[in-house]
């Protein structure tokens, strides 16, 4: 996730990271946690632990509450579809999930973070939006392989279908 979100940085709020964590969720389940933080702080780490690195640690994990919380078997034509849609969804909100950190280390007003949220939908969350929908056709196929993988190396417990 780390090295995607570098190498994506020349097109802002586009990676592949809500992807990487849809995957990994619905392959690892809980154990998709040790990734998502391990790329939480090597980003802090790379771009510097500021105040804006303190929303990642609960911003990621609610994207992956709500793949924990989806049914582990959904017909195999609807899965891909609700998966684009959270994927898509949780770049969407971004801004949304971002502003009440802002509002608590800023003491902005509601109608200041409103207008943070507003101004950051229209130039950083809608390209997070659909870059994550763009990424979201990879969820299915990764999460093949990432099975396929873990039954050749032994790890029949991860091969299994979620």
């Amino acid at each position: 996730m780390f090295v995607a979100d570098i190498v994506m940085n020349v097109i802002p709020n586009v990676h592949l990271g809500g992807m990487l964590i849809v995957a990994y969720t619905l392959v690892y389940r809980s154990k998709a946690l040790f990734p998502i933080y391990t790329y939480i702080l090597l980003i802090g780490l790379y771009e510097g632990l500021g105040i804006w690195w303190i929303s990642y640690l609960y911003i990621w994990a609610i994207l992956w509450a709500v793949i924990m919380l989806l049914p582990k078997r959904m017909p195999k034509w609807l899965a891909p579809v609700v998966y684009s849609i959270v994927c898509a969804a949780h770049g969407f909100a971004f801004g949304l999930l971002w502003a009440p950190l802002q509002m608590l280390f800023f003491n902005f007003t509601w109608e200041q973070i409103m207008m943070w949220v507003y101004w950051g939908f229209l130039t950083a969350d809608i390209p997070h939006g659909i870059g994550n929908l763009c990424a979201s056709v990879l969820v299915v196929p990764l999460v093949t392989l990432l099975r396929r993988l873990n039954k050749s190396i032994g790890l029949n417990q991860y091969a299994e279908m979620a």
